[in-house]
């Protein structure tokens, strides 16, 4: 385990970085958003993951890379919510139309504290005062990265409010096992029979549609590249009907030899196929990424689910834990 100083943002606070590393894996997080920064494994000369090796990047076209987003996840359409009679008006971030990722502010973009680390492990802290960004209630979120036996990494983040609120956390990893210009050559496959249709704007427009049929029918392993160049693939795949306690097998991604298994306590699964990159930084590897360098696979509780009665819920009561567990095996293929 090892603590560095990663960066220094505009307003003078250092941003840190964590390795932690254990069973073949090794991960770097940096307090910024509590992002996952790099993640390797033993005998794959690439990185796992899109990230930068140094801090600027990540306020610019690298925001949310790796990052765990909240208090809400995802969109919340014209940033307007109603909680217990009362008329929420959220932080428009998105054009100044649509709640993203919990706002202007929101965790990913948020500068954490290092609360606690092992050589396995780091645990990282935020504080929402009641009010930020429009929500009621205070919060208090711990994440924590782990490497178990597998390997395995997990990803647990505990959160608390002392008022009713809406919480929804997702982890915004792209995922590239390759090491490849895009993800062109990876198999998708994901245990979902139904999607979110959105409007232009990615908002949800109402019950979920059968994905037979649709670009978003990944039940049987799927190769990316016949598929990147269709329809824009952003969409919320419901893999449940509501958050349960233990990890539910969500997802396969295999390419290169590598498998990752993806298992979440969440009901949806966000698939992004990173359309809005374009060459700018040099990344991990040392070059610049461009359209499909990766795949986002976010685990979270359905977008806009504080405006639609019949999706799983994003509220927190009082007093109330949530706890979310999403955990990414690797295995590699003795003849990849």
């Amino acid at each position: 385990m090892t603590v560095r100083e990663f960066g220094t943002l505009p307003d003078g606070q250092p941003v840190m970085q964590a390795t932690i590393s254990g069973h073949g894996l090794t991960a770097s997080v940096i307090t910024l958003g509590a992002s996952l920064q790099d993640l390797r494994l033993a005998g794959v000369e690439h990185p796992l993951v899109l990230g930068f090796p140094r801090l600027d990047p990540y306020l610019d076209e690298g925001r949310y890379f790796g990052a765990v987003v909240g208090r809400c996840a995802n969109r919340i359409a014209q940033g307007r919510a109603v909680i217990d009679g009362q008329e929420l008006q959220l932080d428009r971030n998105q054009d100044g139309r649509h709640m993203l990722h919990g706002g202007s502010d929101g965790c990913g973009l948020r500068n954490w504290m290092l609360a606690d680390h092992e050589a396995s492990s780091v645990a990282l802290a935020d504080y929402l005062p009641a009010g930020h960004m429009g929500f009621p209630g205070a919060m208090l979120i711990r994440a924590t990265w782990s490497i178990l036996p597998g390997p395995l990494l997990m990803l647990t983040i505990l959160a608390t409010s002392d008022d009713a609120t809406f919480c929804n956390f997702a982890q915004h990893s792209y995922f590239n096992l390759d090491g490849k210009d895009t993800v062109a050559d990876h198999r998708l496959t994901i245990r979902a029979e139904t999607y979110l249709p959105v409007d232009e704007e990615l908002i949800p427009l109402g019950a979920p549609a059968p994905v037979q049929g649709t670009h978003l029918d990944f039940r049987s392993p799927v190769m990316l590249g016949g598929r990147l160049d269709g329809p824009r693939i952003d969409h919320n795949l419901c893999v449940g009907p509501g958050r349960r306690t233990l990890p539910r097998k969500v997802a396969v991604l295999q390419a290169g030899g590598l498998t990752m298994g993806l298992r979440s306590t969440e009901p949806g699964l966000q698939v992004y196929a990173a359309d809005h990159l374009a060459p700018g930084a040099a990344g991990l590897g040392g070059r610049p990424y461009g359209r499909h360098a990766g795949i986002a696979l976010e685990s979270q509780i359905w977008p806009d689910a504080p405006n639609h009665a019949d999706y799983p819920s994003a509220r927190l009561e009082p007093g109330q834990l949530y706890r979310q567990t999403t955990a990414m095996s690797f295995h590699r293929d003795p003849q990849g």
